[in-house]
């Protein structure tokens, strides 16, 4: 077979395929064919409507046991001592320490939900303390700044003595950021010359 008629025949095969491409073009104003139907028509019900296609008539399913919900990563310590400590060992802050928004989210953070008993400059002075409540310790002290990220980051989710515990307030995210702040304070602290008020 020559090549002449070759390329002709491969060019009366791409015509044909171009012609046949535009005869079968969707037609969008029509629907498509539809099989199984069913799959696509299914009933619906709403979250807490009774549904009789379920053993306990509920719509609404339980989670898988030992399911997590996105973003809440299981906190496996107690309200302890000790387990502040293996907090200290175990947990790292992920958030870096020169992430000047993550720094601003901690300060509005940290004045939202820590300044009325701690105080702007973490002292301890927090308008709550002058109103008669025990104040805190000073987050500027020695032991406070010695404390490892772990360990703040469970005492702020879990409290600590008269300091109740702020995960049900403060996520997990801008806890870290808090102590961030606090570190960020810490520092500006030790560079003031000693007898220096904060204000």
């Amino acid at each position: 077979m020559s090549t002449r008629a070759i390329n002709g025949g491969l060019g009366a095969i791409m015509v044909i395929a171009i012609v046949l491409s535009f005869a079968a073009a969707r037609d969008f104003s029509r629907p498509n064919l539809e099989f199984l139907p069913d799959m696509v028509h299914g009933p619906t019900y709403h979250a807490f409507e009774p549904n009789p296609h379920t053993p306990d008539g509920k719509t609404l399913r339980p989670p898988a046991p030992g399911s997590i919900p996105r973003g809440q990563m299981p906190f496996r310590y107690e309200r302890t001592e000790q387990d502040a400590l293996r907090a200290g060992s175990e947990l790292t802050n992920p958030i870096p320490a020169d992430d000047d928004a993550a720094q601003l989210r901690g300060s509005v953070a940290f004045a939202v939900f820590c300044q009325p008993c701690h105080g702007a400059s973490g002292a301890g002075d927090g308008m709550v303390a002058k109103r008669g409540f025990p104040p805190p310790p000073s987050l500027l002290i020695e032991h406070a700044v010695n404390m490892k990220d772990g360990q703040l980051f469970h005492i702020v989710t879990l409290g600590q003595a008269n300091m109740p515990g702020h995960a049900a307030q403060v996520s997990r995210t801008d806890r870290w950021k808090i102590i961030n702040y606090i570190r960020s304070m810490q520092a500006a602290a030790s560079k003031r010359p000693a007898g220096a008020e904060a204000t």
